[in-house]
């Protein structure tokens, strides 16, 4: 998996490198798409919610991609990107655009967000939730963010560090304090899922 991953990075750096936007674009939301949508997916109040926020996501993608410079892994700047855009949403939730008006340009792009929203939805729909995931939805969505990256994606604590930071471009010993603070807060959020299981186990008995 790993080198798996690197390869993809490498790729979309090649791709970036020689300004081939459409193929970086396209190379990067065929490997990290669909993980990033069920991410969005698990935070998200409905299918339709997630669908919007994965719109965003890509739009920003699009757009961000000429500026991004390589100074963390493309797949922590991508759900830095979606973090950001599930959040933008949360704050309107009444407000529904048309999307992809910039990812229109790029017919190749478009057809690839199209398939991989598609694709992955009809997975997700299948997908049967454990007992920790239900639980897990209990939680403060900082919370389930946290959860989610650090269980479900194995990134490290300077990844989720610099995703869940405040600041654009953190440095790096803001990344040092924020991750040893998200250590402590996904200690408090493990006793808090522990404490919702044992309420439910007392509530069915």
């Amino acid at each position: 998996m790993e080198q798996q991953r690197a390869a993809l990075e490498a790729e979309i750096q090649g791709h970036c490198e020689a300004e081939r936007w459409g193929p970086a674009a396209t190379v990067a939301l065929e490997g990290y798409g669909p993980e990033v949508l069920g991410y969005l997916s698990a935070m998200s109040r409905s299918e339709t919610d997630a669908a919007e926020v994965f719109s965003i996501f890509c739009e920003d993608l699009w757009k961000g991609l000429p500026a991004f410079r390589w100074q963390s892994s493309f797949r922590t700047w991508a759900y830095t990107l979606a973090r950001h855009a599930l959040y933008r949403l949360s704050r309107d939730p009444h407000r529904r655009r048309e999307r992809n008006l910039a990812l229109s340009q790029s017919p190749e792009v478009f057809e690839k967000v199209q398939q991989v929203r598609t694709t992955t939805m009809i997975h997700l729909r299948t997908e049967t939730k454990n007992r920790f995931t239900a639980l897990r939805d209990e939680l403060e969505p900082d919370d389930r963010t946290l959860l989610i990256l650090r269980v479900d994606r194995q990134l490290s604590w300077n990844e989720i560090a610099r995703i869940m930071a405040e600041e654009d471009d953190p440095s790096s010993d803001a990344i040092k304090r924020g991750a040893a603070t998200l250590r402590k807060r996904f200690e408090r959020a493990k006793e808090r899922l522990r404490k919702l299981a044992a309420d439910h186990q007392l509530i069915s008995g």
